[in-house]
């Protein structure tokens, strides 16, 4: 059975940085792709980023230069760096696989996905 698991979460200032984990188990997602997503109170889920089996990254335009998607295929582990953090980057953090090795920006083409973790940034 695959089982997806976030950490990293917590509760921080306006400037500071956390670094998300997203570890797998069950099978290896050495050739896909993963992505992170966010939902904020009241909004719908909304892409971050992502990142294909072979290294290729994407990032939304309001976290271009501060977050950071990366994936250690050895660890069945991806991250998400986050620095400069702001108080509208408070939101529950998804992570997701998907059985396929290139990325998809639709969260609908993700499979597995881990339960979420909270980041709560204060100004």
């Amino acid at each position: 059975q695959v089982r997806v698991v976030e950490s990293g979460g917590g509760l921080v200032q306006a400037g500071d940085s956390l670094r998300l984990s997203c570890t797998a188990s069950g099978r290896s997602f050495s050739n896909s792709a993963m992505a992170w997503y966010r939902q904020a109170p009241e909004n719908q889920r909304t892409f971050v980023a992502a990142i294909s089996a072979s290294g290729f990254s994407l990032h939304e335009e309001s976290v271009k230069g501060r977050f950071t998607i990366s994936k250690d295929n050895a660890k069945n582990t991806g991250y998400l760096q986050m620095n400069a953090l702001k108080p509208e980057d408070t939101a529950v953090y998804y992570c997701a696989f998907r059985d396929h090795s290139e990325i998809n920006l639709f969260q609908e083409r993700y499979e597995y996905w881990g339960q979420g973790t909270q980041v709560t940034v204060s100004s």
